[in-house]
């Protein structure tokens, strides 16, 4: 490993900070800049604050046009024509106290996944958290590990820094003492030492992610939805509700208290108020049910887009199969001695300060050599595919040695390669041992490199890897197993889990976007995919109009998970990967995926269904209010009707509903799905409705008149609202059965109690009428059978 001393030359650009020598900062110079305020001081922001998510949930546009008109009817009418201001109140609570359970399973969950880089005080290496670093701290880094403050190189032992996710930059950097180290930026291979320059705000990557790394909700297709929904609907809103108070208050010379109430039971329905309470809501509670099950969901959207998943990029290492391997056997080659080459094995592992897998495997499998040093490393990188150092031996000799894939260092016809590929298609990783013919800093080390011994590692599968892969199968969804492996290993293994489909070798992709993406379709198994390989690979399915999912754990997955529309990594995967991904399986379960698959289809089929009760709804109370102007009559309800009409068929219902399991797959095209039921439903039970009262307006006369002609449009309006429920309710279960009848039977009570019956101001008078809105809520409820059906074979929205 290379220091700075006097005679290294550093960067001019960079000029180096007060050094602290290689043992670190002391305790006291630890203080010294704590008490000066010179700490790593970001907050980790996972979620909202508490205020914030008060400050979502009360000042909204609609709970404003609901608490104005609420005020006004507290002064104007009985507290019954009130009962929807506390409704809306009441949704507002729930909705804040979900939220807030939400954010601290957030919170809570975020603790165990944080990163805890390594920093060298008082001359010993020390885990501690992102906000403990202090300026001028010497933290140590290695491979998949993320730089979380800027800083200068101190020490490198061939570091290579990835910067692509700060500059777009794809090669990696190599990194020399005196040379800036950006936070943000990860070790693809080698590792080192960094003295921190800029802590806090001023660090690079947090000024440009301090707002990005924020919760948010705003990147999913069922908020930006509703938003598109809810904007069309204030339009709506806003000429009907302005023609309602025209006619109401002006033109007809009623008592000015019941104008004003029937002006207000107009408004009133046309909010759809509670819907995205609902969508807030069920996004809240599924947070809190995966975080049962060790799942961090770091970006709540990320729910929602794996249901939208079509396609799963897996790497194999640490996904199908878990993080330890084991060495099975050793295979010299071309009469080696067994005994040198585990010596040599040994050597070469005690000269990694950070093993991988199949390194570790190795050296617990192999003695550390008495008397042999390591002069020079080549730390292990996934695009080069190989590692290396010169070793100086016991009896003073120094050789160069190789060890990697068997297939990047041999010719294509070397003898050794049939051997591999044997056992290969057992599904056993097999690594080369080779001696260079070069030294270890020429561009071509590998050229005329020598074969010495096979290293056969076995690799241990993920018992939950079959089901969960059996999962998307039958739900449609296609894996595709991307690895860095050799292709015949990693599709052996991917068989033994039972994944069908052709194996093919990465390096012989074509280069072009559609030609990949053709065989990206066409195959299942990929091997010796390189880290820029895998980013492009991601690209190419998605250019062809898939979304994609990305599973990985390594410092080589990195850009494809970033990249991906959602990116999931193991809990145990290296700090850059789970920095980079929406989910988190903290637990290293991949058996957890269905669960985050079945949340996001609970929650997007479940408020499709819900939208379109509430939005049926809005457009029959537009479309009332619009028939009123044009009548020059009274508006038919009064608050209180549609606040019982509401509970009953929409919002109680709804809550169930939104919160029921949905297997369905998710679908695209939220709002054109949820208006082309939407219109026709709220314009069948507008005209139904409106029918009614016309009708009742000539059939009753004298005191009481408008009181009977309400209860009856009530009737009708209600029965059609209860049939749109039943409609979006299907397919029945025994609960859904019973919620429907409940909300019938609800109704029911509400006509048989006298006190209730006035408290509601409903009571139908005489046989007729009663009658003759059942009869216009059954048709209306067969033309809806009709519209809804004729709609989905004449306009289907996938």
């Amino acid at each position: 490993m290379t220091h700075i001393d006097a005679g290294t030359e550093v960067d001019p650009g960079h000029p180096l900070p007060a050094p602290v020598g290689t043992g670190g900062l002391t305790a006291a110079e630890v203080a010294e800049r704590v008490a000066r305020g010179q700490v790593n001081d970001i907050p980790v922001r996972s979620s909202r604050s508490t205020v914030e998510i008060v400050r979502a949930n009360v000042f909204t546009r609609f709970n404003a046009i609901i608490g104005v008109l609420w005020l006004i009817m507290l002064v104007v009418a009985p507290i019954q024509d009130s009962l929807f201001g506390f409704v809306i109140l009441a949704n507002t609570g729930i909705g804040i106290v979900q939220e807030w359970r939400a954010k601290k399973t957030l919170d809570s969950l975020a603790v165990i996944g944080e990163a805890r880089p390594t920093v060298r005080r008082d001359g010993a290496p020390a885990e501690v958290s992102t906000s403990e670093i202090v300026l001028d701290d010497l933290i140590e880094i290695g491979p998949g590990d993320k730089a979380v403050v800027d800083g200068v190189c101190v020490e490198a032992d061939g570091l290579e820094i990835d910067e692509s996710l700060l500059t777009g930059e794809a090669d990696p950097v190599v990194k020399r003492p005196g040379d800036q180290i950006l936070s943000g930026s990860f070790v693809v291979a080698g590792g080192g030492a960094f003295q921190a320059t800029k802590v806090g705000r001023e660090a690079y990557a947090a000024q440009l992610a301090e707002e990005a790394s924020r919760f948010t909700l705003v990147h999913s297709e069922l908020r930006s939805g509703i938003s598109t929904i809810l904007k069309y609907v204030t339009w709506m809103m806003i000429p009907a509700a302005l023609g309602l108070v025209a006619t109401q208050l002006f033109v007809k010379n009623k008592d000015l208290d019941d104008s004003i109430a029937r002006t207000v039971g107009g408004i009133v329905p046309m909010v759809p108020e509670g819907l995205v309470l609902l969508t807030s809501v069920a996004f809240a509670i599924g947070v809190i049910r995966l975080g049962r099950k060790q799942c961090l969901v770091q970006e709540l959207p990320a729910i929602e887009g794996l249901a939208r998943v079509d396609t799963v990029c897996l790497d194999k290492t640490g996904t199908l199969t878990e993080g330890g391997m084991d060495v099975t056997e050793l295979r010299p080659l071309d009469g080696s001695d067994a005994s040198y080459v585990r010596t040599v094995l040994g050597a070469l592992g005690e000269s990694d300060p950070r093993p991988n897998a199949s390194l570790q495997a190795i050296i617990d499998a192999c003695p550390v050599a008495e008397g042999w040093r390591c002069t020079e490393s080549l730390p292990f990188s996934s695009a080069r595919k190989y590692s290396g150092a010169t070793l100086s031996e016991s009896d003073g000799d120094s050789h160069t040695w190789l060890l990697g894939a068997p297939d990047v260092l041999l010719a294509p016809d070397d003898p050794a390669l049939a051997e591999t590929e044997r056992l290969n298609e057992q599904g056993l990783r097999v690594l080369l041992l080779a001696r260079a013919a070069h030294e270890l800093d020429a561009p071509d080390v590998a050229a005329g490199a020598r074969p010495t011994a096979l290293v056969v590692l076995e690799q241990r599968l993920r018992p939950d890897a079959a089901d969960t892969l059996r999962y998307f199968a039958e739900q449609n969804v296609s894996a595709k197993v991307i690895s860095g492996d050799n292709a015949v290993s990693v599709g052996a293994v991917a068989a033994k889990l039972g994944l069908e489909g052709s194996t093919v070798d990465a390096r012989l992709l074509p280069q072009e976007r559609d030609g990949m993406a053709e065989a990206l379709d066409a195959g299942t198994v990929f091997g010796r995919v390189t880290p820029q390989q895998k980013r492009d690979m991601v690209g190419a399915l998605q250019s062809h109009g898939h979304t994609v999912a990305m599973t990985g754990d390594g410092v080589n997955d990195v850009l494809a998970l970033k990249d991906a529309d959602i990116g999931v990594s193991m809990g145990s995967g290296s700090e850059a990967t789970r920095a980079v991904a929406q989910i988190v399986l903290l637990n290293n379960s991949f058996a957890t995926l269905p669960s985050v698959v079945a949340e996001g289809r609970r929650v997007i089929g479940n408020i499709t269904r819900v939208a379109t009760l509430f939005l049926v709804k809005t457009v029959y109370s537009v479309l009332l209010a619009v028939l009123v102007v044009c009548w020059q009559v009274e508006y038919p309800f009064l608050p209180r009707h549609l606040t019982l009409l509401s509970t009953l068929t929409i919002g109680v219902p709804a809550f169930f509903l939104a919160l029921a399991p949905n297997k369905e797959r998710a679908k695209p095209h939220f709002v054109r799905r949820v208006m082309r039921y939407s219109i026709p439903g709220g314009v069948v039970a507008a005209v139904a409705t409106f029918l009614t009262y016309l009708i009742a307006r000539h059939h009753y006369a004298g005191e009481g008149a408008l009181d009977a002609e309400t209860s009856a449009a009530t009737l009708t309006l209600f029965l059609i609202s209860m049939w749109v429920l039943a409609i979006i309710a299907r397919p029945y279960t025994w609960w859904r059965i019973v919620l429907v009848a409940s909300m019938g039977l609800g109704f029911v009570l509400v006509l048989a109690v006298p006190w209730l019956q006035e408290f509601f101001a409903l009571k139908l008078v005489g046989q007729t009428m009663p009658w003759i809105a059942v009869g216009i809520s059954v048709g209306a409820a067969a033309a809806l059978e009709v519209i809804w059906k004729w709609i989905d074979r004449r306009f289907p929205a996938g």
